[in-house]
């Protein structure tokens, strides 16, 4: 089953069947997303500005040229289980992290097994619906990556300083680009 969420720019797309992934407990956890500029920029609008600082300075999170990179860890959560290399924020109950602290692909992304046995060929509603949402949600990151990406490039050539001051004006320039978004009206475009 497949339940859609809409949030607008925080929209989350659940399956129960997630719980039985083939790839095991993990699932896509062991390959996270990187953290766009549009994912910061959104965290830090959501208030999470000092959490990104807190996991910055402890490296859980990695600042490169396009945002942050989510660290990898090698551990297991019970001893019957074998040692996985997944995602920092990835423990036994799942993600440890609240929706809003997590890159937007996090909160939308479904595997194509997911959308199939959900019945999206079927025509369930539910189904159809995530898809269209995962699409307008996938589309609108990208050009808002692109323009923040550009942005960033122009106003700290030298690389920005991943400061507080740099991630204000990145939730700031992410407010800016939200409010001129369709997604700022929840559900609009998300089928």
């Amino acid at each position: 089953m497949i339940r859609l969420e809409v949030l607008g720019p925080h929209t989350l797309l659940l399956s129960t069947l997630c719980a039985k992934c083939p790839q095991g407990p993990a699932g896509c956890c062991k390959a996270p997303p990187e953290m766009d500029w549009s994912d910061v920029g959104r965290v830090v609008a959501g208030g999470g500005r000092d959490f990104l600082l807190a996991r910055i300075a402890k490296k859980d999170l990695i600042p490169t040229e396009d945002g942050l990179v989510l660290r990898r860890v090698k551990r297991r959560e019970a001893p019957t289980e074998p040692m996985e290399r997944k995602c920092v924020f990835h423990g036994a109950g799942g993600c440890t992290i609240a929706p809003p602290l997590r890159p937007a692909t996090c909160n939308y992304f479904l595997c194509e097994d997911t959308f199939i046995e959900g019945g999206e060929r079927k025509g369930e509603r539910s189904a159809v619906l995530a898809r269209q949402a995962h699409g307008a949600l996938r589309a609108t990151y990208e050009r808002w990556d692109a323009e923040l990406s550009a942005r960033v490039a122009a106003g700290f050539p030298e690389g920005p300083a991943w400061d507080a001051a740099f991630l204000d004006w990145l939730g700031e320039a992410f407010v800016e680009l939200e409010a001129a978004s369709p997604l700022a009206r929840a559900g609009e475009g998300l089928g």
